[in-house]
């Protein structure tokens, strides 16, 4: 996007012609790069293609303070805690290099004396950086006008004293050279001033490589290292996780990148599953027309996680919003097999069988149908368990459905009859 950078892009062959995978390669080839990158003071950067959520980076920390120079520091101040935390990569921040930048002043009473018009200066000072077209050439074989171009060369677009030997011509008619009618300023560029929400800010970003590549275990080191930090007037910076400061009176810092995409979309999926739950409970109250045998069928939805965490454990994946989505769809999976071994038992103590009898008969004849549609469940899943993206809903259901199956067929017929026996108990009681 500017003047100042530049973009390689790297296509690999099939996945079937190469022993590492494209994550691999790029892990590979990120420490070599930096080390060229660094001896001409340029900062390299491994994109993997795509790069994830639509976030400026990974990791993002969006530096706020009383005035810009407050937040330089700062920002400073956090990216070497970025460096110095194992597993960051890609450091960078949007603090540009001051850079050298020359001013033609124009004295405008020499100017004057002499005869010359500062947008004469101006335009002979643009024609000779940007080129003018003065005439067209009409070929009679050409099917447009071909323009006559008048540029300096490269090589004199970079010397300032050819530019300044350039000749304007006076109202008298003689030719002054620029040097004459101007002079030389030193300065500096203009750097990018970013704003979000009407707050000035600084951004500093990073990314997460390593044996561990979700980047809040990276945000939760730099996080520690931060918090050690004393900002210019001796207090610890402030960290937020969710909401930029109202008014940025003293350094503070707020987390930003995937940490809240992450956040965004289990808070989402988060009250999606409550009234999931809430909307369950009320159409299996309709059903049994009470309000305690719902609990009782809903008991096995959160044995769903001793299930899911150890299976993420277990095979090293991440639970990922595609984890949440397989939980979320646990929760009908195993009500089903708990209205089946209440329905089940229902029907036999209507037709006269003893509660105790109704409930083994309910658990030996249930458990067929039960665990079969449970493997089938579970064979499904295991043909996205390889995939990037799926894999957390894979985990999810077929370690999910495994243990609380298992658990359902034992706790549901315990609860129920626990439950209908000291209800049944009690009027024998008062007799």
């Amino acid at each position: 996007r500017e003047s100042w950078q530049g973009d390689i892009q790297v296509n690999l062959v099939d996945k079937h012609h190469r022993k590492r995978k494209s994550h691999e390669i790029a892990l590979a080839v990120r420490g070599p790069l930096q080390k060229i990158a660094a001896r001409y003071h340029a900062n390299v950067k491994i994109v993997e293609v795509p790069p994830g959520p639509p976030v400026m980076a990974p990791v993002v920390a969006e530096v706020y303070g009383l005035d810009h120079a407050q937040q330089v520091q700062t920002a400073r101040e956090v990216a070497t805690a970025f460096r110095k935390t194992d597993g960051i990569v890609d450091v960078d921040t949007t603090l540009e290099a001051p850079q050298q930048k020359w001013l033609l002043a124009v004295d405008q009473a020499r100017a004057a004396r002499l005869g010359v018009d500062q947008a004469q200066v101006v335009e002979a000072i643009a024609m000779a950086e940007k080129g003018n077209d003065l005439s067209f050439l009409h070929d009679p074989n050409a099917k447009y006008p071909v323009p006559i171009r008048t540029e300096f060369s490269a090589g004199d677009k970079a010397d300032i004293e050819t530019l300044r030997a350039l000749r304007v011509r006076a109202r008298g008619g003689a030719l002054v050279p620029l040097a004459d009618v101007t002079q030389l300023v030193r300065t500096t560029r203009d750097q990018t001033l970013y704003h979000k929400d009407l707050l000035p800010v600084v951004y500093v970003t990073g990314d997460m490589a390593g044996d561990t590549d979700s980047p809040l275990y990276g945000m939760a080191g730099i996080s520690s290292r931060i918090g050690e930090m004393k900002g210019s007037d001796g207090q610890p910076t402030e960290q937020r996780l969710i909401s930029q400061p109202d008014v940025a009176r003293r350094p503070s810092l707020k987390w930003d990148g995937e940490w809240q995409i992450t956040y965004e979309t289990f808070r989402d999926m988060g009250l999606a599953y409550s009234v999931g739950l809430v909307l369950i409970y009320l159409l299996v109250v309709a059903q049994f027309r009470s309000y305690g045998v719902p609990l009782i069928i809903m008991a096995p939805i959160p044995l769903t996680m001793i299930g899911i965490m150890p299976g993420h454990a277990l095979l090293g994946a991440q639970f990922t919003a595609t984890s949440m989505i397989g939980m979320i769809a646990l929760a009908g999976i195993i009500v089903r097999n708990s209205i089946l071994l209440v329905d089940f038992v229902r029907q036999e103590t209507a037709r006269g069988l003893p509660l105790q009898e109704a409930v083994i008969q309910a658990a030996a004849v249930r458990t067929k149908p039960i665990v079969l549609t449970g493997v089938a469940a579970m064979m499904g899943a295991f043909f996205i368990l390889d995939d990037p993206i799926f894999s957390g809903l894979a985990v999810s259901l077929i370690f999910g459905i495994f243990v609380s199956t298992l658990l359902t067929l034992f706790v549901i017929p315990v609860v129920y009859y626990a439950y209908h026996y000291e209800a049944e108990e009690k009027p024998h009681e008062q007799e």
